[in-house]
């Protein structure tokens, strides 16, 4: 099937696979789940709230009964706003599984109020990255011992306006502006991804990473944003549409490292998901390598690429 016409039909089989996303009680996290079990996985729904996760685990199952006879879902919780609660996730998924397959870096918040994380940080950069960025290095073991693992990181357009400010990371010094915040992390997702994804290639690991962004897609994470809420009804893609690029990302046979899809109608706000491009930014290997570092520093988890992450001194 031509690329500029992926569907979910063309997800390959994923019988056997563990899957995790995280955020996937809602939004395309829960339409991610769904197809991923769907095609076979065993999924994991990382959250925060064990009802929400219970309404679309219900949901998920009613719909996949009798279509697929290894897909299942199930609840584990996550808060990727406490680095404490990512790292006793992490250590009940090893205690658990040997494995994993896919990690779907999914959660986020989009625009809110300033707020920070449990450990201070602002609360944009603080889940949509340092969480994911923290989650992924205490899963890097079960992902180096699955031969054909994939982290897919969720990004957004709204990465082209994006600009680190070391200096002031969490906004403290300069004005809170919900827009920059959300930019920024959004960048930070995209460094993330090629720097993992370098370091994992000159290991010579079995492990791919790549990004993908919804495009325009009504979900809950624009409950701070007015403006997008109200004009969902005329230009947004329902959450399915909007979960296919990390869907593709996530399974496609011929997904390489770094890649990033999103999609590919009009200024990427919807239609089928291809590989799109990144802003010169994204690129920026300096900045990617000062991001780790600073990254590592905040979240005290430097990853280990012998063999797991380990706790900073």
């Amino acid at each position: 099937m031509s690329s500029k016409h992926w569907t979910r039909n063309d997800i390959p089989d994923q019988t056997g696979k563990l899957a995790i996303v995280t955020g996937a009680n809602s939004g395309i996290g829960l339409e991610t789940a769904r197809e991923l079990a769907r095609s076979g996985a065993r999924v994991i729904l990382a959250c925060r709230s064990e009802a929400k996760a219970a309404e679309a685990i219900a949901d998920i199952r009613g719909e996949i009964s009798g279509a697929s006879p290894s897909g299942s879902v199930e609840f584990m919780s996550l808060d990727l706003a406490d680095l404490d609660e990512v790292e006793r996730f992490a250590a009940a998924v090893h205690e658990r599984f040997d494995r994993l397959d896919l990690l779907i870096n999914n959660a986020g918040v989009m625009v809110p109020p300033y707020s920070t994380t449990k450990q201070g940080f602002e609360l944009q950069l603080g889940v949509n990255h340092l969480g994911h960025f923290a989650l992924t290095g205490r899963l890097l073991g079960l992902l180096l011992a699955t031969p054909g693992a994939r982290v897919v990181n969720v990004s957004s357009g709204a990465h082209y306006g994006g600009k680190l400010n070391f200096d002031d990371l969490d906004f403290e010094a300069r004005r809170y502006k919900p827009m920059r915040a959300y930019s920024q992390s959004k960048l930070a997702n995209l460094l993330f991804t090629l720097e993992l994804g370098r370091k994992l290639e000159a290991l010579g690991a079995d492990v791919t990473v790549a990004a993908a962004h919804p495009g325009w897609t009504h979900t809950n994470l624009q409950q701070h944003a007015s403006l997008f809420d109200r004009l969902n009804p005329l230009f947004a893609m329902q959450p399915g549409e909007g979960a296919l690029p990390s869907l593709r990302a996530a399974t496609a046979p011929d997904v390489r490292a770094g890649e990033y899809y999103g999609p590919g109608g009009l200024m990427q706000m919807r239609g089928a998901p291809v590989r799109v491009g990144m802003s010169k930014g994204a690129r920026d290997e300096a900045v990617a390598a000062r991001l780790w570092q600073v990254s590592e520093q905040r979240t005290g988890v430097t990853y280990d690429f012998g063999r797991a992450a380990r706790t900073a001194a």
